[in-house]
């Protein structure tokens, strides 16, 4: 999982750091830092479902339903378009805390269906052209082979991902609030 983060935001993580900075007002480092961090949280949701709902054939209908690899051809409009929708689950608040919990919440509500169908299409257009199919990416979800992504998700957010000294040691919930809460 790790290797394909760092491939994303390789290919494609200057692009989406830009609009969601831009779409957001929110610092292009800030943004940086998020993008390594929320993945393995959306590819976790990927891999649950994968696991509890169908497997790899699970993996490759929600690919090909929300995940065409198109959206990397125009990641501008996208992420103009999710973050300008007029609808937040402001509900999210009170998990991240009372003071600035709702202005957060409604960040990363915006962030995250602005983020997963470019990580969605990045995975298609790697099950597309890796030779591996479906069974590559079902194997990028679970890293190590056990059968959970919790480990690999946890292992890779520890290590502090592809973030800066800066943000290791920081609880993932921490380094999130303490950088969307320094707003540009």
């Amino acid at each position: 999982m790790a290797n394909f983060i760092d491939e994303f935001m390789k290919s494609y993580g200057t692009e989406v750091t830009s609009q969601l900075s831009s779409n957001l007002n929110v610092d292009q480092g800030t943004v940086q830092k998020l993008i390594p961090q929320l993945a393995p949280l959306i590819l976790s949701g990927l891999k649950r479902q994968k696991d509890t709902r169908g497997g790899d054939e699970r993996v490759n209908h929600i690919l090909n339903k929300y995940g065409d690899s198109s959206v990397l051809n125009n990641i501008k409009d996208l992420i103009s378009t999710k973050t300008n929708a007029p609808s937040v689950d402001a509900n999210l608040g009170g998990l991240l805390g009372e003071s600035g919990g709702t202005q957060a919440a409604r960040m990363l509500a915006k962030i995250i269906p602005a983020l997963s169908p470019i990580l969605l299409g990045a995975l298609s257009r790697k099950r597309d052209t890796s030779g591996a199919g479906i069974s590559g990416v079902g194997a990028l979800l679970d890293a190590d082979g056990d059968g959970s992504i919790l480990d690999d998700v946890a292992g890779f957010l520890l290590k502090g991902g592809t973030t800066t000294q800066q943000t290791k040691g920081k609880g993932v919930l921490g380094s999130l609030l303490g950088g969307i809460l320094r707003r540009k």
